[in-house]
């Protein structure tokens, strides 16, 4: 039983002294402890619950406030290790229709997007033609005592020259078998020994389009170049070459098969360590203006991923 007070009665068959008096200042004591447990208890897991709340909202912010950019580049070189970025296969000669990265998420107003360290800008993609006669010497230079076998189908100079070369020919012979020189002037040279070796190189999926040799190499401060030819297949009657994450296709030469593309290009952030460059990707067209092959999206590039 309770009293009126509320404090237990005391048992029948004892009666202590002050037992009033003692029972309510027990129970006053045992009472302020059993609420400090008690409020030690009831905040600790709120606190803890914040604190992880506090944790969470930190990680949404470094994760959901920051750029969100992904990289879209070459990355990736497509001729060496197989890395794809979409190019924008729709997008005519000339045409601007995107940039270097592609987003991946949505940064808020007030942050500021970190630049990405393989944006790059074309600074020229136009070739040259080399006169008959250069283009001539340059593969006789190449071929040595091969060269009656074979006549040059389209030569021309690169945008800008490196120290090794400045411009490329590209030769077949009656068997459509083709040779890739690069030329320094009137000099000729190749990768390949023997300069022959190009032959039968490396397909594309469709047996539509072949690569040969590509290079890219430093020319000068901030200046990168880009080279590579290959031979196409009769369907195809127009090529363009797009460059990493940029939309934009440029014309490349073609002739008597083979089709030769360069590009000078620079970083956009410098200095720049190991810089890879972006990948070219080839684009090819029938004479209806179809395109037939997008190297983008051929599987042999773009598997593994």
């Amino acid at each position: 039983m309770r009293d009126e007070q509320g404090i237990p009665a005391a048992p029948s068959d004892r009666d202590l002294p002050n037992h009033r008096r003692i029972r309510e200042e027990l129970l006053m004591k045992i009472g302020t402890d059993t609420n400090r447990a008690s409020m030690r208890h009831r905040w600790g897991v709120p606190l803890g619950v914040a604190a992880g709340v506090t944790a969470v909202s930190t990680a949404a912010v470094v994760v959901l406030g920051g750029t969100g950019d992904a990289k879209s580049n070459v990355a990736d070189r497509a001729l060496r290790d197989g890395n794809s970025t979409n190019a924008g296969a729709s997008a005519g000669p000339g045409a601007v229709h995107g940039s270097t990265s592609a987003g991946a998420g949505s940064a808020p107003p007030s942050a500021h997007p970190a630049p990405d360290p393989d944006a790059f800008s074309i600074t020229d993609p136009a070739t040259t033609p080399i006169e008959a006669g250069s283009a001539a010497r340059i593969l006789s230079s190449c071929l040595g005592p091969d060269t009656s076998r074979y006549h040059v189908a389209v030569a021309v100079r690169t945008p800008i020259a490196s120290q090794s070369s400045d411009g490329v020919v590209v030769a077949v012979d009656s068997a459509d078998q083709y040779v890739q020189c690069q030329a320094k002037g009137e000099k000729g040279s190749s990768m390949d020994s023997p300069p022959t070796f190009i032959n039968n190189r490396l397909w594309g999926t469709g047996g539509v389009i072949e690569y040969f040799d590509s290079t890219f190499e430093p020319v000068g401060k901030g200046q990168y170049r880009m080279v590579g030819a290959g031979h196409y297949s009769s369907d195809v009657a127009k090529i363009t070459v797009s460059y990493g994450g940029h939309s934009t296709q440029y014309p490349v030469p073609m002739a008597g098969g083979a089709f030769v593309y360069a590009a000078a290009l620079s970083p956009d952030k410098l200095p720049v360590k190991h810089y890879r460059g972006p990948s070219p990707y080839i684009h090819a067209y029938n004479a209806s203006g179809k395109e037939i092959y997008d190297q983008a999206k051929d599987p042999k590039f773009t598997s593994g991923q």
